[in-house]
């Protein structure tokens, strides 16, 4: 759905299309463990955060270093339903759920991305995950 405000456009197609991309292609780093690739995802700055399960990481230095010892994806991670808003042609937020064999967890993503003069940026990201209620 495209709507429009009098300061800017949301979800134009062609702003969806080139950041569902650039996601498709973090979501393929983040499988194969490219730590190269997701680091250089995100926005080479102190400002840019990363929320994680366990982890609180302000800077890009502290999610380098993170990613050192990140436990890799698990093979047949699934994702979805994801969606992506885009906010005129230059920011997008990216929600999706993802799902990893063999466990009833349910993990959330958001990612913030910016248009910066080098690319499609990571901002501000967020993972989360909701534990299936115990019985009894």
């Amino acid at each position: 759905m495209t709507l429009e405000t009098a300061s800017q456009q949301i979800n134009q197609p062609e702003v969806v299309a080139e950041i569902a991309a650039v996601f498709a292609a973090y979501e393929a780093a983040l499988i194969a463990n490219d730590a190269d690739t997701l680091d250089s995802a995100f926005w080479d700055s102190e400002q840019v955060v990363r929320y994680g399960v366990n982890e609180c990481l302000y800077g890009l230095a502290e999610i380098r270093e993170w990613r050192l010892t990140a436990t890799p994806i698990p093979p047949g991670r699934a994702i979805g339903p994801t969606v992506i808003t885009t906010f005129g042609r230059d920011f997008a937020c990216i929600n999706t759920e993802f799902r990893n064999p063999g466990s009833q967890i349910v993990g959330r993503q958001t990612q913030t991305w910016v248009r910066l003069t080098e690319g499609w940026r990571i901002v501000s990201a967020h993972v989360s995950i909701l534990r299936p209620p115990v019985a009894g």
